[in-house]
């Protein structure tokens, strides 16, 4: 092909690709010159292109900066100059997560959720995900949740004998990277506990073995350049031609995918064949093991296989199925090692604390394997539990877009930049909202003057509280970590046991002192993920990580 030919070609999709930017920025522009809140105040936008999305990225308490600035309801930019609204007004958030049918995903995050994960419960939204949410309840019900826990703690103690292995001879304790632990061991439970796959994280020997599902995670997550990949995705999502440009992070989104779908295939395999062969067998009064039949996955089958008269309306296609597999390592996996590092960091920083956890699981148990309800029956670890998911909620925030107009009521009057008075938003079909679950959980206006303290003890009386937080609408009571509504984290329960089950294990066993200054411990937010990071000050970066000094505890009762 000569030059001219290439020429004809290249210049009609140069000119194109430029009208469709030209024709989205004169679309942004007229938006925001007509929107119904472009008077509402709002930091400055340092460039078109990346609007605030840079420094939000980099500060996860920003718009708790801004909020003290501005006021619970504020706008800020995304990328491409694109409006966003901020409120964190507790009447507003109850409307917005009630109104499910109005304030829904936006369609660019679930397509590049949908892309990475499949059409998986993450990934949809109105009937279809109504459908998926009901057929997979059964599996997330309490009872299921407890013929796991003997998983959960079987794990965490695999977890305790490695450390005790590594500290051998060293009296003093040594430096581990919590957070690395965590992942591991969280991987290795939403694999048996999901569906009954072993991704052997953690080895006997105290090192983990290769993993392809982990260098997969940690490529995409926990690489240095993991924000930078993250906000290409969002960008992809925003403006779709740029799906088909080779922007950084494309490869590394490509391999985490295809990772991911090949082993859920051979899951699902699997499964089906155990199933199949399980009908078959007449032995029907041997006992049903923990690891082949309790896991997530089989519910679901077994399940499907049970509704096979209905019609597929009621059921979930292989497809669907599959994609679930991703959907429970990515809203399973970081979160419960992510709020675990936070957790020990916290009691780290605060030994009277730690103590005092520690005290009331050796007196209170009587087995280093509990059930799911001796777990719950310990007070003082659910204050823990529950104040961390406060102070150091896993997912930072969540978006909503209108997708029709609507008029959002407020429980304070705000003031825009014009000196008029507003008692409630007017939102237009199509105004992207930023729900901001940590801020709404650590507002002072709602938990006092200390909302910002790890303070426990607030948890040790419900009825104490700020009455504020009762009108916080989440399914976790008093906090929004786990969000309300139709969309609630559905697996919440699951998570919650798993947390207990690991810090019940690790604190019998070990004490825990901080490696690093608290300052130099940051919380780093990739995607939607409040994850721990360390500064280098000297060469001006972060690195994820939650470094801690572990020792193991030789006081009475151990």
């Amino acid at each position: 092909m000569n030059s001219t030919n290439i020429s004809s070609i290249l210049v009609p999709v140069a000119c194109t690709l430029m009208l469709y930017g030209l024709l989205r920025v004169a679309q942004r522009v007229h938006n925001s010159l007509t929107s119904p809140l472009r008077d509402m105040p709002g930091p400055p936008s340092p460039s078109f292109v990346l609007g605030n999305f840079k420094a939000m990225a980099e500060d996860s308490f920003l718009t708790s900066q801004w909020r003290l600035q501005f006021g619970r309801n504020f706008r800020f930019r995304s990328l491409f100059g694109r409006m966003e609204l901020h409120t964190s007004d507790i009447k507003a958030v109850n409307h917005i997560v009630m109104n499910n049918a109005i304030y829904q995903k936006p369609t660019s995050n679930l397509d590049v959720t949908r892309s990475l994960l499949g059409n998986g419960l993450l990934s949809v939204e109105k009937e279809e995900h109504k459908r998926q949410r009901r057929i997979m309840n059964q599996a997330f019900v309490p009872s299921q949740i407890r013929l796991l826990t003997e998983l959960f703690t079987e794990k965490a103690i695999q977890l305790r004998e490695i450390w005790e292995d590594q500290l051998t001879g060293t009296p003093d304790g040594a430096t581990f990277d919590v957070s690395a632990w965590f992942r591991r061991v969280s991987l290795d439970i939403i694999g048996q506990a999901g569906f009954n796959y072993s991704f052997d994280s953690l080895s006997p020997h105290g090192k983990a073995q290769p993993n392809e599902m982990e260098d997969a995670f940690n490529s995409l997550i926990h690489s240095p350049r993991s924000q930078l990949y993250a906000g290409f995705r969002a960008a992809q999502g925003m403006v779709p031609i740029l799906r088909f440009l080779p922007v950084p992070g494309r490869k590394v989104a490509i391999e985490a995918r295809d990772t991911m779908r090949r082993i859920a295939d051979r899951i699902i395999s699997r499964s089906k064949a155990e199933l199949a062969a399980e009908a078959q067998s007449k032995d029907t009064a041997a006992p049903v093991s923990l690891q082949g039949k309790r896991d997530l996955l089989s519910v679901l089958l077994k399940s499907n296989i049970a509704a096979e008269a209905l019609p597929e309306s009621q059921r979930m296609s292989d497809a669907e199925l599959a994609a679930q597999i991703p959907t429970f390592l990515v809203a399973g996996h970081e979160t419960t090692g992510t709020a675990a590092s936070w957790m020990l960091h916290a009691l780290s920083h605060h030994p009277a604390i730690q103590t005092k956890l520690r005290d009331e699981l050796l007196a209170s148990a009587t087995t280093e394997n509990p059930t799911m309800d001796e777990l719950n029956a310990l007070p003082y670890l659910e204050c823990v539990v529950r104040e961390t998911m406060r102070l150091y909620a896993p997912v930072r925030s969540t978006q909503r877009v209108a997708v029709q107009d609507d008029v959002i009521p407020l429980s304070n009057i705000y003031t825009d930049k014009r000196g008029k008075e507003h008692q409630s938003l007017v939102i237009r079909q199509g105004q992207i909202i930023h729900v901001p679950i940590l801020a709404v959980n650590t507002d002072p206006e709602i938990w006092g003057e200390d909302a910002l303290k790890f303070i426990p003890e607030r948890w040790e009386n419900s009825q104490a509280l700020p009455s504020a937080t009762s009108a916080i609408p989440g399914v976790y009571t008093h906090l929004l970590t786990f969000f309300g509504g139709a969309h609630n984290c559905i697996g919440y329960r699951f998570a919650l046991v798993e947390l207990k089950a690991i810090i019940f294990t690790l604190v019998r066993a070990f004490e825990f002192t901080p490696a690093v200054p608290s300052e130099d411990v940051v919380p780093q937010a990739v995607g939607l993920i409040h994850r721990p990071a360390v500064v280098d000050r000297d060469n001006k970066t972060k690195k994820t990580g939650m470094p801690l000094v572990v020792k193991v505890y030789n006081g009475d009762g151990y």
